[in-house]
């Protein structure tokens, strides 16, 4: 069965979802609809459908019209295996320790190394990704170096490969929170499949909105690799969750959005520490003031 796209792009959050919502009541019926800050540093928002009849061209273009997006651009996709054709595609990736694999190259892991197991259905987070590779190379050298943290959150966690990886290294329950419940969902799934339950809890929050996350403060070490503006508005969230000389490592960063993203933190009390460059993304380790 052939599947339809149907994507348009705005500059106004609030109207970009109330498009979507209006997208969601159309006929044929969309079986998907999301919203999504577009990662160029553009500040526009994009809308996109999927679809499995062929969508209505005029009320979309009405949509758009009415709401100042740009016309819809409505594809059909070839009936693809895309989690067949990810598999063969998705090699390993090594971020210093650390050899994340999906189940097919799970023959693959070297005898020296601490494999984390994302299944390629679940792309996004298994370190392909510039921001997660960041991360993961970022952790990795806090630790080596000497650095030890008790008490760990991953905000924003998406598949939960941050958590996981810091639930391999030191015996502390790691918080996992993500404010969409499918990702909470397939981080859960993901820390089951690396024998982790109990090691990592998975909560749906947006930032450190949780009763557990709130208990568990102040953290020595934060992961958050979402993007430029959730990361700034975490900031003072960030300064009243994390100890005195306990670290962030921040991704979802352009290189031209690190400075900004830095100033919002130096502003809260934070020190930067290392900022490394991945394809075009940064990753920021930054250090809270005693």
């Amino acid at each position: 069965m052939p599947t339809y796209t149907a994507f348009t792009t705005l500059s106004d959050r609030d109207q970009a979802e109330l498009l979507a919502e209006l997208v969601e009541e159309l006929e044929p019926e969309p079986y998907g609809v999301g919203v999504f800050e577009i990662e160029d540093g553009s500040e526009r928002w994009e809308v996109g459908s999927y679809f499995n009849e062929a969508p209505d061209e005029t009320a979309l273009a009405l949509l758009a019209m009415a709401h100042g997006a740009a016309p819809f651009v409505i594809s059909e996709l070839p009936d693809v295996d895309w989690v067949a054709h990810v598999k063969r595609e998705l090699s390993p990736v090594v971020a210093g320790r650390f050899f994340v694999h999906g189940s097919h190259d799970a023959d693959k892991v070297p005898a020296d190394a601490t494999p984390l197991l994302i299944e390629a259905a679940m792309a996004f987070g298994t370190g392909h990704h510039g921001t997660t590779l960041g991360c993961l190379t970022a952790f990795d050298r806090l630790e080596k170096a000497g650095f030890r943290a008790h008490k760990v959150a991953d905000i924003g966690c998406g598949t939960a490969v941050l958590a996981m990886a810091a639930a391999t290294v030191w015996p502390e329950v790691v918080l996992a929170s993500d404010i969409d419940p499918v990702a909470v969902a397939t981080a859960a799934a993901n820390v089951e499949a690396n024998g982790l339950a109990g090691r990592v809890v998975c909560i749906e929050a947006p930032g450190f909105e949780h009763d557990d996350l709130i208990a568990g403060a102040p953290y020595d070490l934060v992961f958050a690799n979402i993007l430029k503006g959730p990361l700034i508005d975490l900031a003072p969230a960030m300064a009243r969750h994390v100890a005195p000389a306990g670290k962030v490592i921040l991704s979802g960063i352009l290189h031209e959005q690190a400075d900004d993203v830095i100033a919002a933190y130096e502003a809260q009390g934070f020190c930067r520490e290392t900022r490394d460059e991945h394809a075009e993304w940064t990753t920021l380790v930054l250090t809270r003031g005693q």
